[in-house]
């Protein structure tokens, strides 16, 4: 089964909002190549290699305990298409369009921190959205009952 803690992805949306907006204020444009490196290196390798899901997992679960679990294709979805923007925007800074990469720099901030603070994930909703124009409406797997 293909499941998460809903909490874990909204944790490192936070994060890469938070991050991405520092980014874009500072001009330190290297912080959403960084970003865009622990999200491949994520999607890659796997949740114990992303940082704030570490965090997370580590620091936070424990003490707060397991939130609602959730399919985790959407949410990995929307990390590659965050992997994209997010490398976009570091390569319009480092070819010397700022704006371009200040613009591609705030929408995944704005977009990772309306889904870290309302749940709403717009990668997750595009996800499914592909899902139904291909003709294979989004199901989710099945969700493990809790103990």
């Amino acid at each position: 089964m293909h499941v998460i803690d809903s909490r874990a992805p909204r944790t490192n949306q936070a994060v890469i909002g938070l991050v991405s907006v520092l980014a874009v204020a500072t001009g330190w444009w290297w912080l959403l190549a960084l970003l865009a490196l622990q999200l491949a290196v994520g999607l890659t390798f796997g949740r114990r290699y992303c940082l704030p899901c570490l965090a997370y997992f580590e620091l936070i679960q424990p003490r707060f305990g397991e939130g609602p679990l959730e399919d985790s294709r959407p949410p990995r979805a929307a990390n590659i298409v965050g992997l994209v923007v997010l490398t976009a925007a570091s390569l319009s800074y480092a070819a010397g369009w700022q704006t371009a990469g200040a613009a591609l720099g705030l929408l995944v901030a704005a977009l990772a921190l309306l889904a870290a603070v309302t749940g709403f994930c717009t990668g997750c909703q595009a996800y499914k959205l592909a899902c139904l124009l291909r003709g294979r409406p989004f199901v989710s797997c099945p969700i493990p009952p809790r103990a």
